[in-house]
């Protein structure tokens, strides 16, 4: 069994709100995984359905059959950098804004050939 892999590094966006969405395709072939992202309505999904159409591009240019049948074995969201910004409070003080990035690994399955 072969592994084609698809990252998104950086994605301006929190892991946490990534994640529920890599729970749920998880274990599923990659056009389940497909069908029930493209209907949820959140932005995290977008990314994630991204990052899966890439790796099923990625197996298909690795001569892999019937791509939509691959299984979706590895669903990873990492947190990545931050962005931190100064936020100015009252009596002097600041409150430091942390915008998220993300990293969004994708990992399907390819059965070897007999």
């Amino acid at each position: 069994m072969a592994l084609v892999k698809a990252t998104h590094r950086f994605a301006r966006i929190s892991a946490t709100k990534v994640r529920p969405f890599a729970d749920m395709i998880r274990g599923k072939s990659a056009l389940e995984g497909m069908h029930a992202l493209r209907y949820l309505p959140n932005r995290g999904a977008r990314f994630l359905e991204s990052v899966l159409k890439s790796a099923m591009a990625n197996a298909e240019t690795k001569n892999a059959r019937n791509v939509d049948r691959l299984k979706i074995v590895e669903v990873r969201v990492d947190g990545g950098p931050m962005f931190k910004r100064i936020q100015p409070r009252a009596r002097g003080m600041a409150y430091i804004i942390r915008r998220r990035t993300a990293h969004i690994h994708v990992g399907l399955e390819v059965p070897e050939l007999a």
